[in-house]
């Protein structure tokens, strides 16, 4: 990892001023410890500290709404993967003391409260699937303000017990939200489009984080889905098939272990997944940029022009390097973000890196060669590289084609002492190529583009 993208680490928060002009124009992870240890929150919320009895008396009778997911203890982005279900929060206070005094089988305790816009049957049935599996909800992204929405906040009353960190003091918020986990769990591999300062109230952290420069080895979701700022790389098992370039992500990550009092500030932009521990509780605090905030909307379409601009450039460098591929060689500094608006070919090089060394993997692996391919198979590959080898002959004899048409639009070819036709009208019995490829099994045909392939990647003269 290149030293201007390392994770900073301060004992202390620093001024409001020293953090708007050092630290977060550099858009760089930062970690302060000590940033909770004078909430009231710290004390009052710890689980160790009758924390659980606190809370269920201060907001017990609040219904919230939880992240239900059968992909538990992993939490998906992707909408297909969890649902949002109303959960009375004693209810999940009560799953949380279950776990802190492994009692296992403990009775479940599920409490309505009136005039919560949730219906009572459709509150008991989220309180039946909980109890059943309580692994499976997490409290995620719980709003205790938010200003980007005029609904009332689910946990208001416990903006009392939360100090603004000084840092944040000049800031304007959109939202903070209450993040809390009965049990083990871990996030998806996301981005935020707000600056992020996520706060350990209880328990511990570990975060993952990749700069956005780092984007094409996460495959970040369809911009046009629900979930566009999440990995599509499935964590428990990875499909290095389908998304190769994700085996070198590691790479370039960066891991920070975060423990009660600590903060992290994660900037807009950067992935990061989430492992927690058990019986965590955090507070993040989420506010624009700068440069999302001096973005004015009436220059949207400048913007987006401007955009384009720089995609098209990225796309016309990729096919000129693509031509010489086979002399490019990654280097230590690809991660390096240009600073004169090349930033396109970064995804360039990242592209050529992981596949330079994905082919160079797979040559060495592959098992069909020349000698393990069917008699019928090496005759068709001898028969279709003749093909190509006599008309490399022609043109570099510069020889004049003769040829002839009759009244049926057909013109003859001579090569040499082989006559290839070319009709006007498509038709598979006059195309020698397809004449060669026609019969051959789709298994066969595979393992001839195969041998094709590898030869060309080892650069080796065929041997037939």
């Amino acid at each position: 990892m290149d030293e201007h993208l390392q994770i900073r680490r301060f004992d202390e928060l620093p001024s409001p001023e020293v953090f708007a002009s050092q630290i977060e124009p550099r858009n760089v992870p930062a970690v302060f410890h000590g940033c909770t240890k004078d909430w009231k929150a710290f004390s009052k919320w710890s689980p160790s500290n009758g924390g659980l009895d606190y809370l269920q008396d201060r907001v017990g009778s609040s219904v919230v709404e939880a992240m239900f997911s059968r992909s538990a203890p992993v939490f998906y982005g992707d909408i297909r993967s969890h649902e949002r279900v109303p959960l009375p929060f004693s209810t999940f206070i009560a799953s949380c003391k279950m776990h802190q005094q492994d009692a296992d089988d403990a009775a479940g305790v599920c409490v309505q409260s009136d005039g919560n816009g949730y219906t009572g049957s459709y509150v008991e049935q989220t309180c039946a699937a909980f109890e059943d599996a309580p692994h499976q909800v997490y409290l995620a992204q719980v709003p205790i303000l938010n200003n980007e929405n005029e609904e009332i906040s689910q946990l208001e009353i416990l903006r009392d017990d939360i100090q603004m960190p000084t840092i944040l003091e000049l800031k304007e918020l959109a939202s903070i939200n209450l993040w809390m986990n009965n049990s083990q769990s871990r996030s998806s591999t996301h981005y935020d489009p707000h600056n992020n300062l996520l706060c350990i109230v209880a328990g511990c952290k570990q975060v993952v984080l990749w700069p956005p420069s780092a984007s094409s080895l996460l495959y970040p979701m369809s911009i046009y889905g629900e979930a566009s700022n999440h990995s599509s790389v499935d964590l428990e098992n990875p499909d290095f098939f389908i998304h190769s370039r994700a085996k070198y992500s590691t790479e370039y990550s960066q891991k920070v272990i975060l423990h009660a009092g600590d903060a992290l500030f994660i900037p807009e932009g950067w992935f990061h997944q989430v492992n927690s521990d058990k019986l965590t509780i955090a507070v993040n605090f989420w506010w624009r940029s700068n440069m999302m905030s001096n973005m004015l909307e009436h220059m949207d379409s400048y913007y987006l022009r401007r955009i384009l601009r720089r995609l098209v450039d990225k796309e016309m460098n990729r096919m000129l390097h693509r031509s010489s591929v086979g002399h490019w060689k990654p280097e230590n500094h690809m991660l390096e973000q240009p600073s004169n608006g090349e930033a396109g070919n970064f995804d360039y090089h990242l592209d050529k890196q992981s596949e330079s060394k994905d082919l160079k993997e797979k040559s060495q692996r592959e098992v069909t060669m020349l000698n393990q391919l069917e008699p019928l198979a090496l005759q068709a590959l001898h028969e279709l590289v003749s093909l190509v080898h006599d008309s490399v002959e022609l043109a570099g004899q510069n020889h004049p084609v003769d040829s002839a048409s009759d009244n049926s639009g057909v013109s003859m070819k001579e090569i040499g002492h082989q006559k290839i036709v070319t009709a006007d009208k498509f038709n598979l019995e006059d195309d020698p190529i397809a004449n060669i490829l026609w019969p051959l099994e789709p298994l066969m045909l595979h393992n001839i583009f195969m041998v094709m392939v590898v030869s060309t990647i080892s650069q080796e003269p065929w041997k037939l």
